[in-house]
């Protein structure tokens, strides 16, 4: 079975198109870091996709994060400079304990 994920990409991108390409310019210009645009990705659940439900995330998928991090660059944005709050908390969630995972996940998908 074949999933485009238009729904995903959509909403990404109408997110994405509240900070025009100039934002990211600027950002880049300064060699600063996006953070209203990070904080907004994070509002949105975008960068918790990965987290199970049960820790705060949307309990979504490997392809959906690509998905995700595929339209942010589409945009004009650098997923490198939000990335590591959807996939860093992987070795937490392979190699942690319960209290572990119950102590940081929950934060890392608010964006504590």
């Amino acid at each position: 079975m074949k999933f485009d994920h238009t729904d995903i990409r959509e909403a990404v991108q109408a997110l994405c198109a509240t900070f025009p390409p100039e934002y990211h310019r600027e950002i880049d210009e300064q060699r600063g870091y996006p953070e209203a645009f990070v904080k907004a990705l994070t509002e949105a659940g975008w960068l918790a996709a990965m987290i199970p439900e049960e820790y705060g995330g949307s309990g979504l998928g490997l392809t959906e994060a690509s998905v995700i991090m595929e339209e942010i660059n589409r945009a004009g944005g650098n997923s490198g400079a939000c990335h590591g709050q959807m996939y860093n908390m992987g070795t937490l969630l392979r190699h942690g304990s319960e209290e572990q995972k119950q102590r940081y996940l929950p934060r890392i998908a608010s964006g504590e």
